[in-house]
């Protein structure tokens, strides 16, 4: 093979992988969905502008793949300036905050990731860097200590959080901005997403093939985006078009069915039925008899089981509904008919 050749096969795999990277919004009109949040933001972004004043530092909350950073990106890209990322547990002392912060320039968007995995000592040295545009630094220990100011240039902090009931009230009270919380896309945001990402990546999407994607994706632009890029690599690898077969085939092999169950959320519903007679039965129980961990069940399967109607959580425990014991296959108990009534 010519050099030539091997060369532009580089540029085809870099560009490639350039147009995965691509689907993250850069523009309002692209960013499908929390239009509350978009017309408060344009809002309050434009008011700062007209002002001349750096943006008041914003919080946005909510489940994982919904769009946080997404939205600190658009931020930065709207108001033209530039953005430094970070994340709570890569600052983990005093000296790495305040060398992130002196090395901002004025109007600068300083984004912080699951914010609320701060280090304590961190956070108090935030606070003032964040209202007075102050970084306190104590020198030496002891008797000879002392405490210097540092004037900041005036900057944004976009800060973004899965559980925001972990963030201290003080630090919360300092998003002045605002704080969002991200809601679930209904299906048919889903499946608008999912043919602007399949436009961005090139590939012929059948109409019965967004659909199916859609209700499946766990109401997440994140998950959708996913299940589309495999149903992509499973067409491209089987020389098939990108229809609903395609796509069923694609995602039963993910073990993911047509509710958008994993093999881990079937699993727990399965062993709160077949175990616990459908319970109610409590989470360290069912984290043994499943080895998963509590957390993992409370925070990643849980929520999209109970928003499906297929979980219950009550003051006894976990409880699974009838419309679980359908979509598993099992006979609802007739001990149980009367909690339908």
């Amino acid at each position: 093979m010519a050099k030539t050749d091997i060369n532009q096969d580089k540029i085809e795999k870099n560009d490639e992988l350039f147009l995965d990277q691509t689907l993250r919004p850069s523009a309002w009109d692209e960013y499908i969905g929390q239009n509350t949040i978009k017309e408060n933001l344009k809002i309050l972004l434009q008011a700062a502008k007209e002002r001349n004043h750096p943006t008041e530092h914003i919080l946005f909350y909510g489940p994982p793949g919904l769009g946080k950073t997404t939205l600190a990106h658009l931020i930065a890209h709207e108001t033209g300036r530039q953005m430094k990322i970070t994340s709570g547990p890569a600052i983990e002392k005093v000296g790495d905050l305040a060398s992130i912060l002196t090395n901002l320039s004025p109007g600068d968007i300083l984004f912080i990731d699951e914010i609320h995995r701060l280090n304590k000592m961190v956070e108090e040295v935030l606070y003032p860097a964040m209202e007075s545009g102050i970084l306190d630094i104590i020198i030496g220990k002891g008797p000879s200590a002392r405490t210097i100011q540092l004037d900041l240039p005036p900057f944004t902090l976009v800060a973004a959080t899965t559980r925001i009931a972990l963030l201290s009230a003080p630090l919360r009270s300092r998003f002045s901005g605002g704080t969002f919380r991200l809601e679930f896309y209904s299906e048919d945001e889903i499946a608008r997403i999912i043919e602007r990402s399949a436009k961005i990546l090139g590939v012929t999407l059948a109409p019965d093939a967004v659909g199916e994607i859609a209700k499946r994706a766990r109401f997440t632009p994140r998950t959708a985006n996913y299940f589309l890029k495999r149903g992509r690599d499973y067409a491209q690898v089987h020389k098939s078009d990108l229809d609903k077969k395609t796509v069923f085939l694609a995602l039963s092999l993910l073990g993911i069915d047509e509710l958008g169950l994993s093999d881990s959320d079937r699993m727990i519903l399965t062993t709160i039925i077949e175990k616990f007679d459908g319970g109610p039965v409590g989470l360290n129980t069912i984290a043994a008899a499943t080895s998963e961990e509590e957390a993992t069940i409370e925070e990643v399967v849980e929520p999209y089981l109970i928003q499906r109607g297929l979980l219950e959580r009550t003051p006894r425990g976990r409880t699974a509904t009838k419309k679980a014991y359908e979509h598993l296959g099992f006979d609802f108990p007739k001990s149980r008919q009367g909690e339908l009534l």
